[in-house]
């Protein structure tokens, strides 16, 4: 299936594996690259230097393109857009709106450009900026989303911009893929379906308690990090919307504290990366230390399976995902399904599917 975005990347299906820290390394990215999806590298969690060696270990699984997904505001990110750009890699993805000169030196260089959005005037901003495409995540979307669905808010961007628009949040299988593409987008982005894949390195347990999950158990939380996060509901969840200031501000500097040693950031950095990630919110000290170490709540659970001490981002979709495939498996699926319902809708076209006039 060919739209503008396949073209503009170069891979071969309209569909978009999305960063998600802990959990987009080297082998999902590699499986969904190979099964002729957009992999993306989720760049967050790893220092500089893994960051090179996971570019090469996909480049070494695979030949097909692929992404890495930077921090817009980190301290580091002209650092790691000189990686993206020494390295080859086809594509670069924001979680936040990268500044001019950040794209048009990935531009400079052949890099395609493709942030995420999630609202009109962001997409707008971006777009005049040079951007390639935008990934524009609604409000069923795992981790921080905002509150528009993604019916409401997919066609206000497709009609506001004349770049590909790859739609996210709410999207496992071919319906939605059709969906999508009928509201003008040219593909999709899943989060929470990739990483519920046999090629995913989450822990089987950390699994189990997403696939056990009904719409219901997907919750919107500010109680993490001060910002809207979609995730599991769970019994840390719940403690951390119970816990008074002193001891939500003692839990967040007990998570900093291990974050820190992890990443080898100052106290400085992480107050400051903090900060960054408050737009303009009013944010308590734990939350601003909670913002700069919410990794370390998600490795807890995504990398070392401990779901009592860790937070599990997560789509509304999650609710109605019932198995493990492997990439292949999964983009094959959703492929053939879109073709089935595509060629469904083409006989609603056809003259004997009319009924008889009078």
């Amino acid at each position: 299936m060919e739209t503008a975005f396949t073209r503009l990347v170069g891979v071969q299906h309209p569909v978009v594996q999305t960063g998600m820290g802990w959990v987009a390394g080297p082998r999902l990215v590699s499986a969904a690259a190979g099964a002729g999806a957009l992999g993306i590298l989720a760049s967050a969690t790893m220092t500089v230097e893994e960051l090179r060696a996971a570019v090469r270990e996909v480049r070494s699984r695979t030949r097909a393109p692929f992404g890495v997904n930077l921090r817009a505001d980190a301290g580091d990110a002209a650092e790691r857009v000189r990686l993206i750009i020494d390295e080859g890699v086809r594509v670069a993805s924001f979680a936040l709106a990268p500044s001019r000169e950040l794209i048009a030196r990935l531009k400079d260089a052949g890099v395609v450009v493709i942030p995420s959005v999630g609202a009109r005037r962001h997409a707008e901003k971006v777009a005049a900026w040079g951007a390639d495409a935008v990934i524009v995540q609604g409000g069923e979307g795992g981790g921080h989303t905002g509150d528009v669905a993604t019916t409401v808010l997919l066609p206000q961007v497709v009609d506001a911009v004349d770049i590909p628009v790859v739609a996210a949040g709410g999207f496992h299988d071919g319906r939605g893929l059709v969906a999508a593409l009928s509201y003008g987008a040219a593909g999709i982005a899943m989060g929470t379906r990739f990483l519920l894949t046999s090629d995913s390195t989450v822990p089987d347990a950390v699994k189990a308690r997403y696939l056990a999950a009904g719409v219901k158990d997907v919750t919107v939380t500010t109680a993490v990090d001060g910002l809207p996060h979609r995730m599991l509901r769970t019994e840390l969840v719940a403690s951390l919307e119970r816990a008074g200031r002193a001891r939500a501000l003692a839990r967040a500097v007990r998570h900093a504290a291990a974050f820190r040693r992890l990443s080898g950031l100052s106290w400085a950095q992480m107050v400051r990366d903090g900060l960054a990630m408050k737009h303009g919110k009013d944010l308590s000290w734990s939350q601003v230390l909670l913002a700069a170490n919410t990794p370390m709540l998600l490795k807890a659970s995504m990398v070392e399976g401990r779901t009592d001490l860790g937070v599990m981002a997560s789509g509304q979709v999650a609710g109605v995902i019932e198995d493990l495939p492997s990439c292949a498996e999964l983009v094959s699926r959703v492929m053939a399904e879109a073709h089935t319902v595509l060629a469904r809708l083409e006989r609603l076209h056809s003259p004997d599917a009319l009924p008889p006039p009078g």
